[in-house]
């Protein structure tokens, strides 16, 4: 089956779990990260600016929140990276907080599914500092959107 994936169809978790599984080993994983990242939709050219960009990364990253109207309101998010990897990463950022409400993505225990899917042990400490910073925005995000109602 050919995924698609978009800000509205990330993989969903349950699928990235166990693919992550059923691949047992880095390189393999990797490989996989790799592809995702390739399938990653492009963020557009105007998006990419200061005022997205994720601070923490050793690789440049835009990442957008799109925050829906419906009662409670859906968080989307949209970003992209000029690292490979890192776009693989940022797939599986997308698949644990998009089109989630902004309770959900706070009550979300990233550095749990990390540990589950061997992100922990594999990344490079300056690549987990990246993606907690990323993390750290969609929450921020996050929390702001709760703000507002």
């Amino acid at each position: 089956m050919e995924l698609i994936l978009s800000e509205e169809n990330p993989i969903p978790l349950s699928e990235l779990l166990e693919e992550f599984e059923f691949l047992g080993d880095w390189e393999d994983q990797c490989d996989f990260l790799i592809d995702l990242g390739f399938r990653l939709p492009a963020l557009p050219e105007e998006a990419k600016v200061e005022e997205n960009r994720v601070h923490g990364c050793q690789s440049n990253v835009w990442l957008v929140a799109n925050i829906d109207v419906s009662v409670p309101p859906i968080l989307t998010f949209v970003a992209n990276s000029d690292a490979i990897i890192v776009n693989g990463l940022i797939s599986v950022l997308m698949s644990i907080y998009s089109g989630k409400t902004a309770h959900d993505v706070l009550a979300t225990d990233a550095q749990k599914i990390f540990a589950q899917l061997g992100l922990d042990r594999q990344l490079s400490s300056q690549r987990r500092n990246g993606l907690f910073g990323m993390v750290k925005r969609i929450r921020q995000i996050a929390a702001a959107s709760t703000a507002h109602n």
